[in-house]
């Protein structure tokens, strides 16, 4: 039982989310989706300790789902049930009550992309579309989701349901949108793409540091998004930036579980497949001569992933495309990453001196990645008792266990230099 329990475990992390997105296509309703999706995995636990897990675990959860949303509907009062729904009803009930095969229903591999499309409907506040993106491409609970933003629970609920709502009401359809409508919705789905690879990349709601299952779907977004629109230099940019940012997975967390920063990973570990595949991308994109901050952040990526060893690190290339940068997206996450390629590139003194005005705006006062950014800074200055105290003011704020766990060996270790990881901290999540 504990075997089937674990397997239904593992698939549910791997297909959810895909299944959902193919059930909110099928059932043109998000919460009859999530409940008809729960209720097959329910059926799951029961159905395969005793037959076996099926070949097709997607496809098997994908029609029983269909299955129990047709005898949710069923158990409508006629008299209360609109014709749409007992439309939909009889609908289901033909394609999967008839003489097709069991096992026939399988998610189908644009539905995501389909659904992140329909999340980024212009007529969504942006906080509503990354809210609702979260809770079905991410699979993020309203609680991590809340966590995630620092705001309650009750706020990305409401965000969750009024999206819900309003696509309803105003009958969204869920579909690839064409051309001339696909433009307005573009940058909110580049964005939200991206923080679903963010949420992966360093998950603050999650035992291990990497959430692979959520990398994998924002890359394979991300090759949609590309395959769909070839000539659109951002949607290259933005691939390739997730390919290097992911090339360093295997080097980023030791043996033991802990954080390792850019300056001290085994370079050896680092996939040069992805780097050469996000090297190109980011060299078709930019030769397009229509640059935009997801290019600009790919080359920074690129600069860090060429470097054979720290030493070689191009620095003052990096400070140059994060003041690029900053004339698309001033905020104060790029403002600190560009406070730290200066003080690699021109001393730690001129970093600390980028860090004030951050520090006056008050924008990062409960950043962990600020305080520590600043502690090496002073650190390389050998202002050791001030650099601890950075690490006390971040050890608080640390985002997940692996954070948490490298503020606190910097704080029992002797003082050191550390090379700072700008990837560490440019991985902006804004709602």
């Amino acid at each position: 039982m504990n075997q089937a329990a674990d397997a239904v475990d593992r698939i549910f992390r791997a297909e959810s989310r895909p299944v959902l997105a193919t059930l909110i296509r099928l059932l043109g309703d998000f919460d009859l989706a999530e409940d008809a999706l729960q209720d097959a995995f329910t059926a799951a636990l029961e159905t395969w300790p005793k037959e076996g897990v099926p070949t097709s675990p997607g496809a098997w959860l994908t029609t029983a789902a269909r299955r129990k949303a047709i005898d949710r509907l069923r158990h409508l009062r006629i008299v209360e049930a609109t014709r749409s729904q007992l439309t939909l009803s009889l609908r289901l009930a033909q394609e999967v009550y008839g003489s097709q095969p069991e096992l026939e229903v399988s998610p189908v591999s644009d539905d995501q992309l389909r659904l992140i499309f329909t999340c980024c409907h212009p007529a969504l506040s942006r906080e509503a579309q990354v809210a609702l993106t979260l809770r079905t491409l991410g699979g993020l609970s309203t609680a991590e989701i809340a966590r995630a933003f620092l705001i309650s629970d009750a706020t990305v609920a409401q965000r969750i349901a009024r999206a819900k709502q309003k696509i309803a009401r105003a009958r969204i359809p869920y579909e690839i949108p064409d051309h001339e409508s696909l433009a307005p919705r573009l940058d909110a789905v580049l964005n939200v793409v991206y923080l679903v690879f963010n949420e992966g990349y360093m998950a603050t709601s999650h035992e291990h540091l990497v959430r692979g299952d959520l990398v994998a779907d924002a890359l394979r977004l991300a090759r949609g998004l590309v395959t769909l629109l070839p000539g659109e230099p951002e949607a290259i940019g933005l691939l390739a930036l997730m390919l290097l940012h992911d090339s360093r997975r295997e080097a980023r967390v030791s043996d033991e579980g802990n954080l390792v920063l850019l300056g001290n990973q085994d370079r050896n570990k680092w996939n040069r497949l992805q780097i050469e595949e996000g090297v190109r991308l980011i060299e078709r994109a930019l030769q397009m001569g229509r640059p935009g901050p997801y290019q600009i952040q790919g080359a920074i990526a690129a600069v860090h992933a060429e470097a054979s060893t720290p030493a070689d690190t191009d620095w003052p290339q990096i400070a140059i495309l994060y003041e690029q940068l900053l004339r698309y997206e001033r905020t104060p996450v790029i403002e600190l990453n560009r406070a730290v390629a200066f003080s690699f590139a021109a001393g730690p003194v001129e970093g600390l001196s980028l860090l004030e005005g951050i520090e006056q705006a008050g924008a990062l006062e409960q950043y962990a990645p600020f305080h520590i950014a600043r502690a090496d800074m002073l650190c390389r200055l050998g202002r050791h008792e001030e650099a601890l105290e950075c690490h006390r003011r971040a050890l608080p704020l640390a985002p997940n266990d692996q954070v948490r766990r490298f503020i606190e060996q910097r704080l029992h270790q002797r003082p050191v230099t550390i090379a700072s990881e700008t990837s560490f901290v440019n991985n902006e999540k804004g709602i």
